[in-house]
């Protein structure tokens, strides 16, 4: 794929779920992406994600990332805070799908009241931390040995972005 391939964002529906399966794979893969170890199965993944902020990027009818908002908690002071999550498939990478669907995400989120974004991202995921501080989030701390993956405790830098036009 190259930069000037002409990409959609658009929601993400049950019927994108083995292209954004495969898309999650690719990313758990890495192993600098997630703590999990496989994709759940939809129903699973669809009772864990917010119905607001579930997109898809597009190029030529295939599905080449996606994005979407989790609760932070279940408590009612916390219903304008959510976490992204946001994968391009590998073929996909490096050519501004991450920072297009991002960047819809946090537009989406504000119009629906939403005040607070926030991701947690391993120190050594870059171009994570890139995009996110491109699209305006700002770290606010690290959660040393957060969690253990491969024999090994891992770090998770928490950065959050907080809404201009909800008015906090």
């Amino acid at each position: 794929m190259t930069n000037d391939m002409l990409m959609t964002i658009r929601p993400l529906l049950p019927g994108d779920w083995p292209a954004v399966s495969a898309i999650y794979i690719e990313g758990i893969a890495t192993r600098n992406a997630t703590f999990e170890n496989d994709a759940p199965p939809w129903e699973e993944w669809d009772s864990a994600h917010l119905r607001d902020g579930r997109l898809v990027a597009t190029s030529e009818g295939s599905v080449v990332g996606w994005a979407a908002l989790s609760p932070v908690s279940g408590r009612c002071v916390y219903s304008g805070v959510a976490e992204d999550s946001v994968y391009v498939s590998a073929a996909a990478r490096g050519i501004g799908v991450g920072r297009k669907l991002l960047e819809t995400l946090v537009e989406e989120s504000e119009t629906k009241g939403f005040w607070t974004i926030q991701a947690g991202i391993f120190p050594e995921n870059e171009a994570s931390l890139a995009l996110h501080t491109a699209c305006g989030f700002r770290i606010v701390g690290v959660r040393e040995r957060q969690g253990k993956m491969d024999d090994r405790w891992r770090d998770v830098i928490l950065m959050e972005r907080r809404s201009a036009a909800v008015g906090i």
